[in-house]
């Protein structure tokens, strides 16, 4: 896996299931082996969030290689540093109204706590944008976070924004983590016409609300289909 920033002609696509909330959750994910996995912390308005101490005991479920990222909105730097700080996730996305000083301050008090953020294999801030126009491609794509995520409204919608408008110029060559309105049924076409660095899947693996393991392990498969060609 290239580093967080490269892009190449033939790069690998990764898979991150998001919204994980129960200890099956996390047994479907290991047996399908994303790349990443996502637990929604402290979210009042989101069905799926979890509290810190049920996000550490999911994470220690985990198999090891799966990234865990903690998806927070407009959580205080201090709180989002210490969730990286005492291992409880792998990486941070962040999903509120957070600009360039958060980031900046975030990656502050992380530098000061000997916490690395070079030289991984995966994106350690990543920073999720609503996607209506070309200006918000733009403000993405100028973003001090290591990686980018794409996304309609707030996120959890389980609906796509217009593919088309990253057919422009707004995003230039920048990697981005394609998210919103994604499932097993048309993450081919996805790859297929966009060619994004990752994926972020949700509401597209569950049933009745619930994540579903047939879903989630159809997914990690269209995903492997793809990356061997």
């Amino acid at each position: 896996m290239e580093k967080p920033g490269q892009r190449v002609s033939k790069q690998p696509v990764r898979l991150k299931i998001c919204g994980l909330r129960r200890p099956e959750d996390v047994d479907y994910v290991n047996e399908a082996a994303p790349d990443f996995c996502g637990f929604i912390i402290d979210i009042p308005k989101s069905r799926r969030s979890i509290s810190q101490e049920t996000a550490r005991e999911l994470k220690r479920r985990l198999r090891p290689g799966i990234v865990a990222v903690g998806v927070l909105a407009d959580s205080d730097p201090q709180k989002a540093a210490e969730l990286l700080i005492e291992g409880i996730v792998d990486a941070v996305q962040l999903h509120g109204c957070e600009d360039e000083t958060y980031i900046a301050a975030l990656r502050n008090i992380l530098e000061r706590e000997g916490v690395p953020l070079k030289n991984r294999s995966w994106p350690v801030l990543i920073k999720a944008f609503s996607i209506r126009s070309q200006e918000d491609l733009a403000s993405a794509a100028g973003s001090g976070a290591d990686m980018i995520l794409l996304d309609n409204g707030a996120g959890g919608t389980g609906r796509a924004f217009d593919w088309s408008l990253l057919k422009g110029a707004g995003i230039g060559e920048r990697p981005y983590i394609l998210a919103g309105g994604l499932g097993p049924d048309n993450l081919q076409e996805a790859m297929e016409a966009l060619r994004p660095w990752g994926l972020d899947i949700s509401s597209g693996v569950e049933t009745e609300g619930k994540k579903d393991r047939d879903k989630i392990l159809a997914a990690a498969a269209a995903v492997r289909r793809w990356n061997q060609r």
